[in-house]
């Protein structure tokens, strides 16, 4: 294998900040998926999607040998859950959304009307109790949507009932040049990855001896279930999944329970149960030769991923996992940082190229 170079270049940044700034709710991804399928199609032989939405990029479709490289398209949201009579909306959470930074934050409601615009209020400390000392502490109880109407009926006459989706409206942003920051990281860097992995395969006129499933899934943020349907459907012999993982290097996280990770210190190679070890120990056999760097992470029972949707579907699926640091997750600010995406499209990119060569060790079993 030839030693080759990548970098993010600007037409994928558009790509990048187009897919981050759609809105792709758990439940209904279909929107921001079309993205991901439209700058996907110029890099594959054929496309197919799912009852619920999971789409699938194919290289080499007719071989019987099937490897999956997989991310979630599906970010976390709320649903409108009730509406009081002077038209304050209670929400609940789809997803792990995270009631404590509601407080304050612009949302957007999906009617079938189009957009309704509101935030998330919150009692000014004026108010408050004098004998109060702390403020209260936002919960999915006591956290509401204020849309501007004074009545129930004018939420509904503006297209707003129970069921309804909400999103945050934040967009895409590059700071000092090195983050990129934008609601829904988790887990679209990990979409745009594989899709800069097969950008890469066509670039570089590679060969394979296997058939590539490129598979952005729905719906793991309510329990890998995309995932499990597209696993039973596919019926791979190895899953290689790209999601993130919590950099610890940030206030407030313990070290000793959540290990030491850092943006900027390569991508994050898992240790788990349901992590296969000769996935793991090819993809760092292929770090190490290829002078990519790389950091680990144990899991202890499992990893919260669709890996662990892969290895125990059919018969079993040798799985991997390559994670990207990432800051703050499930908020609107959502950080990674640059060289570890561009490492991790280069190392699952060079993994391919090292099972390539390996065929019968990673198929025949």
């Amino acid at each position: 294998m030839s030693n080759v170079s990548y970098s993010i270049d600007s037409d994928s940044i558009k790509f990048l900040e187009k897919y981050l700034n759609e809105y792709s709710p758990t439940g209904y991804e279909n929107v921001g998926q079309k993205i991901w399928i439209n700058h996907i199609s110029s890099y594959v032989e054929k496309i197919q999607t799912d009852l619920y939405g999971t789409a699938v990029g194919i290289i080499n479709p007719n071989s019987p040998y099937k490897l999956i490289i997989e991310a979630h398209v599906d970010e976390i949201s709320w649903n409108v859950n009730y509406i009081t009579e002077e038209g304050i909306i209670y929400v609940s959470r789809n997803g792990g959304s995270d009631p404590q930074i509601a407080p304050s934050k612009r949302v957007i409601i999906h009617t079938e009307k189009g957009f309704v615009h509101g935030v998330f209020g919150w009692p000014a400390i004026h108010t408050r109790k004098a004998s109060e000392e702390k403020s209260p502490n936002p919960n999915v109880d006591n956290i509401f949507v204020d849309i501007g109407v004074s009545s129930k009926t004018e939420a509904i006459n503006m297209g707003v009932h129970v069921g309804c989706m909400i999103t945050y409206p934040d967009q895409f942003l590059i700071m000092n040049h090195n983050y990129f920051v934008s609601r829904a990281l988790d887990n679209k860097i990990g979409g745009f990855i594989i899709a800069e992995v097969a950008k890469m395969l066509i670039k570089n006129e590679i060969d394979l001896k296997f058939g590539l499933y490129i598979v952005n899934s729905v719906q793991e943020e309510v329990g890998l279930k995309g995932a499990k349907m597209i696993s039973q459907t596919i019926q791979p012999n190895v899953a290689i999944v790209t999601d993130v993982t919590h950099d610890t290097s940030t206030p407030m996280i313990d070290k000793k329970i959540q290990g030491d990770i850092r943006c900027g210190f390569g991508p994050v190679i898992g240790y788990a149960p349901s992590i296969h070890k000769n996935v793991r120990e090819l993809i760092i056999n292929t770090a190490n030769s290829k002078k990519i760097y790389f950091q680990r992470l144990v899991s202890s029972r499992d990893t919260g991923t669709d890996t662990d949707a892969f290895a125990y579907s059919n018969k079993g699926v040798l799985s991997g996992l390559i994670s990207i640091p990432l800051k703050y997750m499930h908020t609107t600010v959502e950080m990674v940082h640059k060289k570890d995406v561009e490492q991790a499209v280069l190392l699952i990119f060079e993994t391919l190229q090292a099972i390539n060569i390996n065929v019968n060790k990673f198929f025949i079993y």
